[in-house]
């Protein structure tokens, strides 16, 4: 039979609590060596990424914006009267001269002013000769009217002084001598007011003369007008250089005021470059612009910065000081970039998908010996078309990624392969 051993039990289970404990105590180990431990890095092609080195030296400060080019001496054409569009001479991409006639317009209303303006002319003409006939007339009568009166006053002054003398003698009463010496004063005064009625006809004439002959500028005037109106119908280009728009057709009509052609000169021309408005701060008068047609690079300064935003972007207007390659015609779209300054001595590198001047990005910083990259916080400063400042966070020789991270954006590592 059976005898129990109590002493093999309780060995047993002394055992079994060892091993529980022993178990308890690696598993805790385990877990706890495993929450040491980094979580995986992803791995991530490093032919898709676009790397780069931290360096330091020059760097030049370039904002970069497209445009067009557009003439720097354009005219518009408006209709100066009302008129109906008979004929069009000339179509766009013509090349024309000052007195080239466009197109031809029709005012019948205009044709009967004119005729109505020349008859007032005639007219007021008429009105002139006769009145300075009239005029001519009033003052020889007036002339005549004096002359006699004077040769009158002469007269009696005569007889007063032969009355004198006879009344020494006492061959004359004293009273015959009074009345021919009153004579004589009275056709004295007669005579003066005539001759002062003489000035004041012919004063009266002048200003009448000069009433008809304002009446008779006023008709010329319009006359004049109504010709150069006249004339006007015939559109001419009044600007040498080549025909761009011609926005009316045969038969339109049209009222003062509406644009009929557009001439610009083709040989001068400026570039108009739409610059962000968060680039185009720094940007002043006078700083050195290069201009990319596609077919050449022409220098440049800029003229003017339109001090309005219009759907983000400001325009700068760059004056084109090299001469224009082959194709370069007005509206030709244009690449520009526009030298803000030069910085001697700084650290550098390209400038990153995402981040702007000023601020603090997170940028992946490759290390070479285990090809693993890191995200670092970086700190950058001013900004250029493809460059950016850095101020802390990295060192020259640094190797980073500019390419868009956002991917990975959970992960502080990634391994490159």
């Amino acid at each position: 039979m059976d005898i129990a051993r109590p002493s093999n039990a309780r060995q047993k289970r002394i055992r079994q609590a060892i091993y529980a404990v022993s178990i308890i105590g690696v598993v805790g180990l385990i877990t706890f060596g495993l929450g040491q431990l980094r979580p995986a890095a992803p791995t991530v092609e490093a032919a898709t990424l676009w790397p780069d080195t931290v360096k330091r030296g020059p760097m030049v400060r370039q904002v970069r914006g497209l445009g067009t080019l557009v003439p720097e001496d354009i005219r518009w054409i408006p209709a100066r009267t009302s008129g109906r569009v008979e004929v069009i001479v000339l179509r766009p991409g013509a090349v024309v001269k000052a007195d080239s006639i466009i197109l031809e317009l029709s005012n019948p209303e205009l044709e009967q002013e004119v005729q109505d303006a020349r008859l007032k002319v005639q007219a007021s003409e008429a009105a002139l000769a006769n009145l300075r006939v009239q005029v001519q007339n009033d003052l020889l009568q007036q002339r005549a009217t004096t002359a006699s009166i004077d040769a009158d006053y002469h007269k009696a002054k005569m007889q007063a002084e032969m009355n004198q003398a006879l009344s020494k003698s006492k061959l004359v009463s004293e009273l015959v001598l009074r009345q021919s010496m009153l004579d004589a004063d009275q056709l004295d005064v007669r005579r003066n007011i005539a001759q002062e009625q003489l000035a004041s006809r012919a004063e009266s004439g002048r200003a009448q003369l000069a009433v008809q002959q304002s009446s008779l500028d006023q008709a010329r005037a319009v006359l004049d007008l109504k010709l150069r109106q006249q004339s006007e119908l015939k559109v001419r280009a009044g600007l040498a250089g080549l025909l761009q728009l011609l926005p009316v057709d045969v038969g339109q009509q049209v009222t003062p005021g509406t644009n009929l052609a557009r001439v610009a000169n083709p040989l001068r021309l400026k570039a108009e470059i739409k610059i962000a408005e968060t680039q185009a701060k720094d940007i002043q008068l006078g700083q050195k612009a290069d201009v990319d047609t596609r077919n050449g690079i022409v220098p440049g300064r800029v003229i003017r910065i339109d001090p309005s935003v219009q759907n983000g972007t400001r325009t700068v207007d760059v004056s084109l000081d090299g001469d224009l390659p082959n194709g370069a015609v007005p509206d030709l779209s244009v690449d520009g970039v526009i030298e803000l300054e030069r910085l001697n001595d700084v650290v550098y590198m390209g400038r990153p998908a995402f981040g702007q001047d000023q601020s603090t990005v997170g940028i992946f910083k490759v290390d070479p010996a285990t090809n693993e990259a890191t995200r670092v916080q970086v700190q950058l400063g001013r900004s250029s078309v493809n460059a950016i400042e850095v101020r802390g966070g990295l060192q020259p020789g640094d190797k980073v990624i500019l390419s868009d991270m956002s991917a990975w954006e959970s992960f502080d590592r990634v391994q490159l392969k």
